[in-house]
């Protein structure tokens, strides 16, 4: 980040695919950790986000720092130049993973993904499916061996969650782990009960 800069960058991806509860939970955290938000979100995670959270989407637009609509393409951070932490779509639909390992980029989520990708930065997708197919596979290795991490939202269950919104919690913790960011809620393998 530039002297001009004070706060770390984050792209938050939300696509259609069930799961928006992870995209709006980093929101939330990165907010609380000062990183600032930059979200883009496809048409089709405005109606997963209603129907399994009767949210709307300006209610997740308050969460971010700064909103694009995923037409357009020539948004900030669909540049190289634009500097971040790198991005998480949370969660990815089996679409999006598609277009991010074949390069066919259609809108602004996919590009961004790209760019993550080809300035050798941090891309975390939260693969969103099952059961999984054999061209489900292929791309998550094809976006594996370009850089990117897949991340399935698979609960811990050694973190001995109590509800729904602890496995979110610890997912949504690990995530940002992988970019050097502590969410205080992560109950670690071998560390004491709370």
């Amino acid at each position: 980040m530039s002297a001009t800069t004070s706060r770390p960058r984050m792209i938050v991806g939300i696509t259609g695919a069930s799961g928006t509860v992870f995209g709006v939970r980093l929101l939330e955290r990165l907010r609380e950790m000062n990183v600032a938000g930059h979200l883009v979100m496809s048409r089709a995670a405005h109606l997963t986000l209603h129907y399994e959270l009767g949210m709307k989407p300006a209610a997740v637009h308050a969460l971010a720092d700064t909103v694009y609509p995923v037409e357009d393409v020539g948004a900030a951070i669909s540049s190289g130049s634009y500097r971040t932490l790198g991005m998480i779509i949370a969660p990815c639909s089996m679409k999006t993973l598609a277009e991010i390992a074949t390069g066919v980029t259609g809108n602004l989520l996919s590009r961004a993904a790209d760019v993550v990708l080809k300035e050798r930065h941090r891309l975390v997708l939260l693969a969103r499916e099952t059961p999984l197919n054999a061209v489900h596979l292929r791309n998550m290795l094809t976006v594996t061996e370009m850089g990117g991490i897949v991340v399935p939202p698979v609960p811990a269950f050694y973190s001995q969650p109590q509800s729904l919104d602890d496995m979110v919690e610890h997912i949504v913790g690990r995530s940002l782990d992988l970019f050097g960011l502590d969410t205080g809620e992560v109950r670690r393998w071998g560390a004491s009960p709370a």
